[in-house]
């Protein structure tokens, strides 16, 4: 959270994360609410996320069970996103998921996302926020 506060990142959510949220953890809830303080843009979902949502179905990068991680990426990839960080090992910061989305990414004309872990990203390595 750190880098947020400093403007080192500007935090991009979206109205899919704050569906998830409704039922998170009170600190994860405070967390995110400082986050839109700090003047989060919230991205929208739109048929052009749901269409590239769709696709990583249809080349079964996620199953159905998973498609709001897809819209998630779809969402960070249209609004061009310097990075997406996540802690989903399992089905978005892991190697060949990130290729296959990617791979669909550049085919429908968008630039590849990076996605990492906030260990990764964080100049605050220490911190446990």
């Amino acid at each position: 959270m750190q880098d947020f506060r400093d403007g080192t990142f500007k935090p991009l959510v979206s109205e899919v994360a704050e569906r998830e949220l409704e039922n998170a953890p009170e600190v994860v809830q405070r967390l995110y609410a400082e986050l839109l303080i700090m003047g989060a843009d919230i991205l929208r979902v739109d048929t052009a996320a749901i269409q590239l949502a769709d696709e990583y179905q249809q080349r079964k990068i996620l199953t159905p069970k998973f498609y709001d991680d897809g819209v998630h990426i779809a969402l960070a990839t249209i609004a061009e996103a310097d990075v997406l960080v996540s802690w989903n090992f399992k089905h978005i910061v892991k190697f060949d998921k990130i290729r296959l989305f990617n791979a669909v990414n550049l085919f429908y004309g968008y630039k590849p996302l990076q996605i990492y872990s906030p260990r990764e990203v964080t100049t605050h390595a220490d911190e446990t926020e």
